[in-house]
C-alpha cells in the first residue's frame, strides 16, 4: 500500500473562497451565511482531481486536510478563525465520507495571534473523535510571516501538546499563507517554516516532556537535508545529544521534494525510519517539468530512482512509518 500523508482540498469549488472572502470582509461582526456547496460539486472536483492523480500515480490512500495556505490565521480574530476552521474541516470530512477508499482527515485548527493554542483544543477533540481525523496541521507563525508568537518549545504550546498526546495525533508542522512581502508564500515562507521549526526543536528540551510527542516537517524537511552537517554541528555546540539521541525519535521528514537529487539527498542524509512518502499533490508546484515530461508533484519516481534503497526501507517511507507516526491510521483504514 501506498500512503501520501500530504494532501489538501485544493480543488474545492469556487464557493468556498468566495464565501471566506465575504467572511473576512465581515470580521468583527457576526456572520451567519451558511456555505452551500452540494455533494455533487464534491464529487467532481474529487474525481477530476486528486483522486484522477491518485489512480494515474498509484497512490491509494492520502491523509486530506484544508488548503494549507488557506489556513491564513491572521485574518479576523479567534471567533473569525473558528468559523473558517469548522467550515474547512466539515468539508474536508464530507470529502472523507464520499471517498472512504481514498481520503482520511487531517484537521486544522483555529489557531489566531496571541491567543493561546489551548483554544484550539475542543475543535481538534471534535475532529478525532467526531469524525475520525488522524492528525492536525499545526502552522508555526499564525501571524502569517511575522513570528509574534513564542517559539514551538515555549511552555505557551503545551496546553495543546497534552492534548496531541492523549489522543494519540501527530501534527505537520505547516505554514499558512505569508502576509509579508519579503517572503513569498510557498518558495520561501513555507520552506522557512520547517527550517526554523527543526532549529526550535533543536535548541529546546521539548522532547523531554513530551517523549511521545510528534511532528511531521514537510517539503522534505526545508533546507535541514542539505544543511545536516551545520545542525549536527549546532546541536553539539548547543550542548545537545546526537541528533538522532535528541528529537528524531519524535520528528519526521515528508518526500514534497520535487526533483531527483534532492530525493536522493533527503534519502541519503535522513534515517529511511524519519521519512514518510507525500506529494502534496495539485498544490505549491504545478504544471509539467520540461526536464521529465512529468508533473513536478508526481514524486513517486523520483523515490523509485533512488539507488541502494532496500525493499524494506521503500516499505518504510511508503506505507510503514506513516502507520508509526499516526497511531489512529490503522483503525481509519479498517473502518472504511
Amino acid at each position: 500500500m501506498i500512503i501520501d500523508i500530504h494532501g489538501h482540498y485544493t480543488t474545492a469549488p469556487t464557493e468556498l473562497r468566495d464565501w471566506r472572502q465575504r467572511q473576512i470582509a465581515g470580521a468583527g461582526s457576526p456572520f451567519t451565511e451558511k456555505l452551500v456547496i452540494s455533494d455533487d460539486q464534491i464529487r467532481e472536483t474529487i474525481t477530476e482531481g486528486q483522486l484522477k492523480l491518485q489512480n494515474e500515480r498509484g497512490t491509494d490512500i492520502a491523509l486530506f486536510s484544508p488548503t494549507a495556505g488557506g489556513m491564513a490565521h491572521h485574518y479576523g480574530d479567534y471567533n473569525t478563525s473558528l468559523q473558517w476552521t469548522q467550515t474547512v474541516n466539515d468539508l474536508v470530512h464530507r470529502v472523507c465520507t464520499l471517498f472512504p477508499q481514498n481520503f482520511i482527515g487531517v484537521c486544522q485548527i483555529p489557531e489566531s495571534p496571541g491567543v493561546s493554542p489551548a483554544k484550539c483544543i475542543e475543535e481538534l477533540e471534535r475532529c478525532v473523535n467526531e469524525y475520525g481525523f488522524v492528525g492536525l496541521n499545526l502552522n508555526p507563525d499564525p501571524s502569517d510571516g511575522y513570528w509574534t508568537d513564542p517559539p514551538l518549545t515555549d511552555k505557551w504550546w503545551y496546553p495543546l501538546y497534552e492534548k496531541m498526546v492523549e489522543l494519540d495525533v501527530p501534527a505537520m508542522v505547516h505554514s499558512s499563507m505569508s502576509c509579508n512581502p519579503n517572503f513569498h508564500g510557498t518558495g520561501a515562507h513555507y520552506i522557512n517554516g520547517d527550517t526554523t521549526a527543526f532549529m526550535q526543536f533543536i535548541s529546546g528540551d521539548l522532547f523531554k516532556d513530551f517523549p511521545t510527542l510528534k511532528f511531521v516537517i514537510p517539503h522534505g524537511g526545508g533546507a535541514v537535508p542539505y544543511h545536516w552537517g551545520r545542525y549536527r554541528g549546532i546541536a553539539l555546540n548547543l550542548g545537545r545529544s546526537s541528533l538522532e539521541e535528541h528529537l528524531m525519535s519524535n520528528v519526521f521528514f515528508d518526500t514534497c521534494v520535487y526533483n531527483e537529487r534532492g530525493m536522493d539527498l533527503l534519502v541519503k542524509m535522513v534515517s529511511t525510519d524519519n521519512i514518510l512518502f507525500a506529494s502534496e499533490m495539485i498544490g505549491a508546484v504545478r504544471g509539467l517539468d520540461p526536464l521529465t515530461g512529468r508533473y513536478f508533484d508526481d514524486t513517486k519516481p523520483y523515490l523509485d530512482a533512488v539507488e541502494d534503497l532496500s525493499a524494506a526501507d521503500r516499505q518504510k517511507i511508503f506505507e510503514g512509518n506513516a502507520h508509526k507516526v499516526y497511531p489512529r491510521l490503522a483503525k481509519a483504514i479498517s473502518s472504511r
